[in-house]
């Protein structure tokens, strides 16, 4: 623990591969960070060399283990007495910043604290469909701090008490057609090895009865039509996510 008179310091941490896009403007906001921790996974455009030249440290750890055990790799690597787990591409407004700020310098404060998403889906935010609230827990005492070892869908945890910061956190989760197939492709694959490591079993008619009740619910239960076209598109994107996670699980052919 810090005395009255320390001021706790604070890592980022990401993990990147083929960010160059989205990098620099995510860097750009955390200037306010003491440091930020870069663990790579191969990448073959400019990410690493933009993370160099913006004073970060840079990792490389091309053995893909997961999306958890990449992460915890950078949580290790952070020398601060906070971390602030953050992908490239979401930002850190002013007023988050500030808030980030104050809660570390709050005395006997919680061990977490989470973080409220703003998702957009195709440049449209999106408050509706289950996208919104989206809270995560992403700003930690490192101590006290640890991912879970998932392929895909880990969480970071805490031992100790978790508070909420108010101001919202931008996320450019898709912003064309290309970059939604491309995710649904990876976090689709990755999520069946993650059930077919488990035991689970998957199958066509199961996929098939969970990607329709998957789109009924978010389009129309959590009402995604408020979003327009994209609330549309976003509930038949994560259904089709979810029909080829159970499709591909333990497929044989």
């Amino acid at each position: 623990m810090l005395s009255a008179n320390q001021v706790a310091s604070l890592s980022a941490i990401i993990i990147t591969k083929n960010e160059a896009r989205d990098l620099p403007a995510c860097l750009a906001s955390l200037s306010f960070c003491d440091e930020i921790v870069v663990v790579d996974s191969g990448s073959t455009d400019a990410t690493v060399t933009i993370a160099e030249a913006a004073g970060c440290r840079v990792l490389i750890r091309s053995e893909w283990a997961g999306f958890g055990v990449q992460k915890q790799r950078a949580l290790d690597a952070a020398t601060s007495d906070w971390v602030l787990s953050i992908d490239a591409d979401e930002r850190i407004p002013p007023a988050l910043a500030t808030e980030i700020r104050a809660a570390l310098a709050t005395a006997d404060g919680p061990a977490g604290y989470r973080v409220n998403r703003l998702n957009t889906f195709l440049d449209k935010p999106l408050r509706h469909g289950g996208w919104y609230p989206d809270r995560h827990l992403r700003l930690a005492r490192r101590d006290v701090a640890r991912f879970t070892p998932d392929l895909v869908h880990e969480r970071l945890v805490v031992d100790g008490a978790v508070g909420e910061l108010s101001t919202e956190m931008p996320h450019l989760s898709y912003v064309d057609f290309d970059e939604v197939l491309d995710k649904q492709r990876r976090y689709a694959l990755s999520g069946a090895a993650q059930r077919q490591k488990s035991g689970r079993k998957g199958g066509v008619g199961k996929a098939a009865l969970r990607a329709v009740w998957l789109f009924f619910r978010l389009y129309v239960i959590k009402r995604g039509f408020l979003d327009g076209r994209a609330g549309f598109l976003a509930a038949a994107a994560n259904a089709q996510e979810m029909f080829w996670r159970y499709a591909a699980t333990g497929w044989k052919p």
